[in-house]
């Protein structure tokens, strides 16, 4: 049987936002702008199934897997309506959850969405999958981040942190195998996008090593781009004012 998924909760409020990370991250690549939105809402940062605390998760590793274990536990917390965050696979988890269940879903806000067209950098993302010591995980990271941006040494902690865990970077091997088959990603079709009625911001580094940002050349008009000059796929880290600015920006006036 699966556990409970694993989530850290912060915040007081009647407004809930919903974090979630990309691939190889886990709640923790949040902890800064989490606690930036903690004094607006309910703020829960989940660890996708195949990852850190919910690396046991069965089954864990696809992106349809996640979209029911997010959707399920929202259900189990009794909670109706959430502003959803995904960041890169994060942000294809978000996309179809609020295609598939939009009645839930108050807000969405994209970061270098993952499944937004075809193109994926499939040797970098197996090289960082595969990564074990600090060097590796360094090196790939670098590839990932804009030209002047600096490496965080927290990011970079984190993700060697995370690879301690017995059976990750397995696992972290997998997944890549998943999302990058023959060298693609799978594509969200247009038209699950121009479906979504709820306001949907979404964040593009002009610089994406990982995700090209021409994915985001003719998206619904009803969606709100911000292309960063300078700044690569890494956005929490690159932009951390600026994404948590998108975000209180999406809850709406402060009361």
């Amino acid at each position: 049987m699966n556990h409970e998924l694993f989530a850290r909760r912060t915040g007081e409020g009647s407004q809930v936002v919903v974090l979630l990370h990309g691939f190889g991250g886990s709640h923790k690549v949040w902890t800064a702008v989490q606690g930036a939105l903690s004094d607006r809402a309910r703020v829960i940062a989940y660890d996708l199934p195949g990852h850190g605390e919910s690396l046991a998760w069965s089954g864990g590793g696809p992106v349809k897997v996640a979209v029911k274990a997010v959707l399920d536990d929202l259900s189990r917390r009794g909670l109706q309506r959430v502003h959803l965050v995904g960041h890169s696979m994060g942000g294809a988890v978000a996309t179809i959850a609020a295609s598939s269940e939009p009645d839930r879903v108050s807000s969405l806000t994209l970061l270098a969405p993952g499944g937004f067209g075809p193109e994926i950098n499939h040797r970098l993302l197996a090289r960082y999958a595969a990564a074990r010591t600090e060097m590796e995980i360094r090196t790939a990271l670098e590839r990932m981040i804009g030209f002047n941006s600096p490496l965080s040494q927290d990011m970079e902690r984190g993700c060697f942190a995370l690879r301690e865990l017995p059976g990750q970077t397995e696992k972290l091997i997998e997944i890549c195998g998943l999302i990058c088959r023959d060298g693609k990603q799978g594509v969200i079709p247009r038209e699950w996008l121009a479906g979504l009625t709820m306001p949907v911001a979404t964040v593009w580094g002009k610089l994406d090593g990982v995700l090209p940002i021409h994915q985001a050349d003719d998206l619904p008009p009803h969606f709100a781009l911000h292309r960063v000059d300078g700044a690569g796929h890494m956005l929490i880290d690159e932009v951390p004012e600026l994404v948590v600015e998108v975000i209180r920006r999406q809850l709406g006036p402060e009361p």
